[in-house]
């Protein structure tokens, strides 16, 4: 639902150019009448010194609350969004003359800005990167008797933009999934399309199942067996811990896109599919879901749209985000340990996880020395053998292939399916 958002401007008030004015007369003339003993000019400047005297009675300063429809809005890399913004004083005055103006921060441009007046615009804002743009609202506004004059800019509305992921799919870790039917051709025995193994007829099997051509060559009926299809609970894990300046912030924009990308992949599968995120001050998740709306709130939760996600005090990922046999999938520059503890602990659950490192090369700058280039290279190398110890296994998303291509480097963990003799 789209809903318009009201917000109070803090302003801060000054004199006017009017007051401005007017002392400086007063001054220029009171100045004159001491130097050159012109004692009548004080009958001109008194007018002067009253107006400004006056601004003690003049009605209080206004409120101005500047709204915007909507308030929130969501849409993509490159997609247009139209906000409207205008500005109301409370209470409403002649004499207050409200200016409103638009602006919004780097990143983001504006496309078309229709004013319909002073007061109102109607702007047109695109961006072409994802994350959160707020539209600011300049406010001017004069008050008593124009003697005064606040200005104040506020958070008029936000505009989350949400990545676009590569139309191909992801195929997700190749391990046991769980008994529930699905998209996955796994190597159990069971309702499926794909051909397994032909064995002996045994009372109970569906008369469906028997393979004819094999029972009239052999003398005895025969069934054909076949592979069944199941699907997966598939939980992305997103590395939110403060980067070092330089390859690591990065390489920030991947983990995002990554996310997104599998968790499409997924989807479209028909898996249940969840999102955690890591390194903020409360980690903030998602529960895996099914369905085209549970990809809108995964986005939601990444970006921390307000209330599209839940939050758990703590550094490790809560048991109530990873459901029993959920694969996980994290992606991370693996500098923090924090964030590797994590993925030991979902390890020891009894979850299978990788973690895609899209660090790519050291996180100093390109002209480092070549050594000392080298051993990072090697305590990477040393990081990932360890890791790969206690059941983590991490592959390298270089930025020149395509994520898929990187998960194909994930060993398989399926253990070997025995056929029923």
């Amino acid at each position: 639902m789209i809903e318009t958002r009201s917000t109070e401007a803090q302003l801060r008030w000054r004199p006017s150019s009017l007051t401005l004015a007017l002392f400086t007369c007063a001054a220029v003339l009171l100045g004159g009448a001491v130097i050159g003993s012109l004692w009548q000019l004080v009958a001109f400047a008194a007018p002067l010194l009253g107006v400004v005297c006056s601004i003690g009675w003049q009605r209080p300063v206004p409120t101005v609350v500047v709204t915007a429809d909507p308030g929130v809005h969501r849409c993509f890399e490159t997609e247009p969004s139209s906000v409207a913004v205008w500005a109301a004083a409370e209470p409403v005055t002649d004499s207050d003359a409200v200016e409103l103006a638009v602006s919004v921060v780097p990143g983001m441009r504006i496309d078309r800005d229709e004013s319909e007046s002073r007061r109102r615009h109607s702007v047109v804002v695109v961006a072409d990167r994802w994350g959160r743009y707020p539209v600011h609202g300049i406010v001017t506004v004069g008050a008593r008797g124009g003697l005064l004059r606040g200005t104040g800019v506020v958070d008029a509305a936000d505009v989350f933009v949400f990545p676009v992921a590569p139309p191909q799919s992801t195929a997700i870790p190749r391990t046991d999934l769980l008994d529930r039917l699905g998209t996955h051709l796994t190597r159990h025995i069971g309702p499926g399309v794909e051909y397994a193994d032909v064995r002996r007829y045994v009372p109970g099997d569906q008369l469906r199942t028997v393979n004819w051509p094999v029972s009239a060559r052999r003398g005895s009926l025969h069934v054909t067996q076949r592979l069944t299809d199941r699907a997966a609970d598939v939980v992305v894990l997103l590395d939110n811990y403060p980067q070092p300046a330089g390859p690591a912030t990065e390489a920030t924009d991947r983990t995002v896109r990554g996310a997104v990308q599998v968790v499409q992949s997924a989807l479209r599968s028909g898996d249940r599919t969840g999102v955690v995120a890591l390194g903020d001050r409360r980690p903030r998740w998602l529960g895996a879901d099914i369905g085209r709306r549970q990809f809108y709130r995964v986005l939601d939760a990444v970006l921390a749209v307000d209330g599209g996600f839940e939050t758990t005090p703590g550094t490790l990922a809560p048991r109530a985000a990873v459901p029993p046999g959920a694969i996980v999938v994290a992606f991370s520059t693996l500098l923090d340990t924090e964030f590797a503890l994590a993925l030991i602990d979902l390890r020891k659950r009894g979850h299978t996880v990788v973690a895609v490192d899209v660090l790519e090369g050291a996180p100093f700058e390109k002209d480092c020395d070549r050594v000392v280039a080298r051993m990072w290279s090697l305590q990477r190398s040393f990081m990932y053998r360890d890791m790969a110890t206690v059941g983590v296994d991490i592959v390298a998303w270089r930025e020149v292939d395509t994520l898929d291509a990187a998960l194909q480097l994930v060993p398989d963990h399926r253990r070997t399916a025995r056929r029923r003799r």
